[in-house]
C-alpha cells in the first residue's frame, strides 16, 4: 500500500502555504526558462552558479529526508504538492489546475514554455503523455472510480506547439476494478494528441469501506 501522511492544517494555513509555495516555485520556474534561454557570457554564469548554489545550500539546512508524498487531513482533504503535473511545490510540474464536472469528467487550460520542449517548438511526446496521464486520472476519480494506471495508449495526429494548451478527459465506462478514460490535448487549432487509458483499482484499496476515502486517495 502506498504511504500517505496525516497533516492536518487549518483553512488558513493552507491558504498560507499555498501563496508562499505557489509564488515560490514559479520563481525556480522562471529561473529554470531563464537557464535554458541566456546568452549572458561566461563569467556571469559561473558568479550566478555560485549564488544559486549558495541558495541550495540554505534550503537544504532543513527538509524532507525523501520525496514530499502526499498529505492528507482527518477529514480526507489532499494535498499533493510534489505531484509532477499538478504540484503546487514541484517547479517540474507546469503545474495544471484542473477543473472537475462532478460527473467524471475533468479538464485543465495551461502554458507549456521551453522547459517541455522536444522537437523545435514542440511539446515532447513524453510530456504529452504525462499530462493525459494526470487529467485521465483525475477524471476517473470525478467519477467515482479512481484508480492506478494499468495502460495508457496514445494518438500523436500532429505536433503538438508549446504555448497555450488544453486537456481534457472523461469517464467512459467501469468494468468492475477497470475504469476506461477517454481524453485529448489541444491547442487553438484543434486536438493534437487523443489517448486512451485504463485505471485499476489496486487490491489495497478495494479493502477501503469509505468511498470517500477511496476518492482522497487519488486525487
Amino acid at each position: 500500500m502506498l504511504e500517505y501522511a496525516t497533516e492536518d492544517l487549518s483553512p488558513d494555513e493552507i491558504a498560507a502555504e499555498t501563496e508562499l509555495y505557489g509564488s515560490f516555485t514559479q520563481s525556480v520556474r522562471e529561473l529554470v526558462d531563464a537557464t535554458l534561454r541566456t546568452e549572458v557570457d561566461r563569467a556571469e554564469i559561473l558568479a550566478v552558479q555560485e549564488q544559486v548554489d549558495a541558495l541550495t545550500a540554505r534550503l537544504r539546512v532543513a527538509q524532507t529526508p525523501g520525496p514530499f508524498g502526499v498529505r492528507m487531513s482527518s477529514k480526507g482533504s489532499v494535498r499533493n504538492h510534489g505531484n509532477a503535473v499538478v504540484g503546487l511545490r514541484n517547479a517540474v510540474a507546469p503545474p495544471l489546475t484542473v477543473e472537475r464536472s462532478g460527473t467524471g469528467r475533468a479538464w485543465a487550460d495551461f502554458h507549456l514554455g521551453a522547459a517541455y520542449e522536444g522537437p523545435p517548438g514542440l511539446v515532447h511526446g513524453g510530456v504529452t503523455a504525462l499530462l493525459l496521464d494526470q487529467i485521465c486520472g483525475e477524471a476517473a476519480a470525478d467519477g467515482g472510480a479512481p484508480g492506478m494506471t494499468g495502460t495508457l495508449t496514445l494518438r500523436y495526429r500532429r505536433g503538438t506547439p508549446l504555448g497555450a494548451l488544453h486537456a481534457e478527459a472523461h469517464l467512459d465506462r467501469v468494468e468492475g476494478v477497470k475504469t476506461f478514460v477517454v481524453g485529448h490535448l489541444a491547442d487553438a487549432e484543434g486536438v493534437t494528441v487523443e489517448c486512451e487509458g485504463v485505471f485499476i483499482l489496486p487490491r489495497w484499496a478495494r479493502e477501503m469501506v469509505s468511498d470517500e476515502g477511496t476518492r482522497a486517495v487519488f486525487e
